[in-house]
């Protein structure tokens, strides 16, 4: 089955105070969202691919990013939204111009986790093919705490939180349309299975890895540069 990616990179990413965006930033010599983006061109079940930028970086991403992965399964480059949510739903959009079928499957991926195990791919698309979709995740390790003006209100039970992250995987018309009633809605969630889940849908969790790290701050670069240099060590 080929699968279609979205890989959303619209942020600006003020947290990281850079002087570009935080998905061009450097990560062992080279474009984070540039060592994103090769996660999936080389996997057999990837069969398209569709970065969506900023509209006003469209031409800097295809001058200074695209040359540096050499992606043969480009889809096409989506201008991103305001925010996230917006950006993805562009891409969904995009998707449904293009002809995709009702039930092909769609995995979202954030531009900036460069260091996803992308020998989980399979694994997700086959349970998002049986159950309808699939996200990857860790379980917490510290303990949560729910509060509200500044005072602690309750303590969910740990062993049953889990810290989601991307890529997150769902048959194209149960996405598309968690994505139109959310807009119907006015809703804004956290991520794409917090949309799904609003229509009642089936998500499974899939164990992932804490290196697969989202580089927001300057303190998530370092650990992403240590981790990539012991990775590439073993």
């Amino acid at each position: 089955m080929n699968t279609t990616v979205l890989v959303p990179a619209a942020g600006i990413g003020r947290r990281m105070k850079a002087a570009v965006n935080k998905q061009y930033l450097q990560l062992g010599g080279r474009p984070i969202l540039a060592r994103t983006l090769e996660l999936f061109e080389r996997h057999p079940a990837i069969g398209s691919i569709y970065p969506i930028v900023p509209v006003d970086e469209i031409s800097f991403f295809e001058e200074q990013i695209l040359p540096d992965c050499s992606l043969t399964k480009l889809g096409a480059i989506v201008p991103g939204g305001r925010e996230r949510q917006d950006s993805v739903r562009n891409g969904l959009q995009q998707l449904q111009l293009s002809g995709i079928k009702p039930d092909a499957v769609v995995m979202v991926h954030d531009g900036v986790r460069p260091l996803f195990d992308p020998g989980l791919i399979s694994a997700l698309i086959d349970t998002a093919v049986l159950k309808g979709g699939a996200v990857v995740g860790v379980p917490v390790k510290d303990t949560i705490k729910e509060v509200e003006n500044e005072q602690i209100v309750a303590t969910p039970q740990r062993q049953r939180m889990w810290q989601v992250q991307t890529p997150q995987v769902f048959r194209f018309e149960l996405l598309f349309r968690a994505y139109q009633k959310a807009a119907e809605d006015d809703f804004r969630g956290t991520d794409d299975a917090s949309l799904v889940e609003r229509l009642g849908a089936r998500i499974v969790m899939i164990e992932g890895d804490y290196r697969n790290l989202k580089i927001t701050t300057p303190e998530d670069l370092l650990i992403a540069e240590a981790l990539l240099a012991d990775r590439d060590k073993s």
